[in-house]
Order: C-alpha cells, then sequence, then structure tokens
C-alpha cells in the first residue's frame, strides 16, 4: 500500500473538494432555476425559487412532447447497448481464444475506429443509409451506435478476457461444453465488470447524443430527448426556464444507472487499468 503524508492528503482533499463544487454548482444551478420563470431567472440566476412550481416541468413535458422522447431514447439506447455488448464480446473472445490468419490485421482494424471519429463518415454513413430505406428509422440510428461503439467495446474486453484463466475453459471443454456455451457461461461472467464499464459508457453516449438523431431522424414522433429538448432553443430567443426544466429531467435517468451501477463501475476500471 501506498503511504502519504498527511499534508499530501489535505491537499488532495482541497483539491477535490475544489473540483466537486464546480462540477456541481452548474447542475445546482439548472435544478433551481428549473422552478424559476424568465424574469426571476434573470433577476436572481444564483438564488432560491421565491415559488417551487412544478409548471415549467409540465409546459416542458407536454411542449417537447418528452413522453414520446424518452420512449425512443431508452429503445434506441437498450438496443445499442445489448447489439454492441453482444458483438464486441464475441469479437473480443474470437481475438483472445484463437489463432488464425490476419487475427492481428483484424484487430488493429477494429482499433482504428478509436482514432478515426465516426462524425467524419457522416456523409457516407447518411447515404449508406439512404440506399437501405434505414433513414428517419429507430433502426438506422441504433445501428449507427454500434457500429461507432463496437472499436473502444472490443479493445477493452479483449483485456478482460485474456486474463480469463485457460485452465477453466479446458476443463469446462473435458467436460463436452461447447466453445459457444463455455462463452456464454463462462467468458462472459468473469467480464462482468468490463460489461458494465461498457454499457455505463455507452449508455451516457447514446441517451445524450444530438448530432446523429439530428442527421438521420426527421419525424417529430422519432426524436430522442436531446432532440427534442433543442426545440425551445430558437433564432432568437430562448426559453431558459423550461431548458432547465427539461434538462433536469433528461439527467435524471442518467444519474439513477449510474448510481445504481457505480460499484460495478469503479471496479471494471480498476481492473481494465491492471495487467
Amino acid at each position: 500500500m501506498i503511504r502519504t503524508k498527511l499534508s499530501t492528503r489535505i491537499i488532495l482533499l482541497i483539491i477535490l473538494c475544489i473540483y466537486f463544487v464546480i462540477i456541481i454548482i452548474p447542475f445546482l444551478m439548472m435544478f433551481l432555476n428549473s422552478f424559476k420563470s424568465m424574469r426571476d431567472i434573470f433577476l436572481h440566476p444564483f438564488s432560491l425559487p421565491s415559488t417551487w412550481s412544478f409548471s415549467n416541468y409540465i409546459n416542458a413535458w407536454e411542449k417537447a412532447n418528452l413522453g414520446a422522447a424518452y420512449l425512443n431514447s431508452i429503445i434506441i439506447t437498450i438496443s445499442s447497448i445489448a447489439g454492441i455488448l453482444l458483438v464486441s464480446s464475441m469479437l473480443a473472445y474470437v481475438l483472445s481464444r484463437y489463432n488464425f490468419k490476419f487475427r492481428r490485421f483484424i484487430y488493429i482494424y477494429i482499433i482504428l475506429g478509436l482514432a478515426l471519429p465516426a462524425r467524419l463518415a457522416i456523409i457516407p454513413i447518411y447515404v449508406l443509409l439512404g440506399n437501405l430505406n434505414l433513414t428517419d428509422t429507430r433502426i438506422g440510428l441504433i445501428i449507427v451506435y454500434i457500429a461507432t461503439g463496437i472499436s473502444f467495446a472490443t479493445f477493452m474486453l479483449k483485456g478482460f478476457m485474456d486474463r480469463v484463466p485457460l485452465a477453466i475453459e479446458e476443463s469446462a471443454r473435458i467436460d463436452g461444453a461447447s466453445p459457444l456455451k463455455i462463452y456464454w457461461k463462462i467468458a462472459l461472467p468473469l467480464c462482468k465488470p468490463g460489461l458494465v464499464v461498457i454499457g455505463l459508457v455507452n449508455f451516457v453516449n447514446v441517451f445524450n447524443d444530438f448530432f446523429f438523431p439530428l442527421i438521420i431522424i426527421s419525424s417529430r414522433s422519432k426524436e430522442t430527448v436531446p432532440l427534442a429538448i433543442s426545440i425551445f432553443f430558437g433564432e432568437f430567443s430562448n426559453r431558459w426556464d423550461l431548458i432547465a426544466a427539461a434538462l433536469s429531467s433528461a439527467v435524471i435517468p442518467i444519474m439513477i444507472i449510474f448510481f445504481m451501477f457505480s460499484k460495478w463501475f469503479i471496479s471494471g476500471i480498476t481492473e481494465g487499468a491492471i495487467k
């Protein structure tokens, strides 16, 4: 165990406290301003609301059609995460356990996706989706998210797969287990912390993404939450009261999911850092 001096620990604690304050203040202001009128926001942006009214939340929910937007975001996010975890875990297992021709080339090709942002290829992506009649569809958006999330997920899961003891798999193989059963019953459960990390990272990325829905989705009925909230940003004026209420509503699911799986997330990050 690394021992640190008391003064060093105090300095680190002060730095962490300052960082926490810097991070929490914008969220606190957003939450408090979600209960104020436009007039109160401009006159008293840092004060508590004079009256705690939920009218902003009701108006934001109705005007932005957040009910349908939440449903779309949940469907797209869960489907994308499931696809990313399934495809990347199978890729990682094959690359970790089997030796075949072009194995290293395939792995490097997949990893190159981390260096090249998918947004640079938005024109060919849109043309391809158009040729397949997948523009303005949820399935088209899900396919894009799965394709863009595979690189990081495969890279991370391969590290976890490499640390799974071969003796366990050999014992299962002697007992008659098929490769698919070994993958599903042994390799995946032992990589659970890595799966949770990848799931949380992609949950935040997909649920909060504005770029791809803006390009691919054109129907109001298929809008995601970030796209629906953009209705309050006008060309000449912004409804900051409704924006604060809508953003506060959008943050809640992410906070709940993160706190539910924070233990697994920290465990997965720690294990992923140890080789």
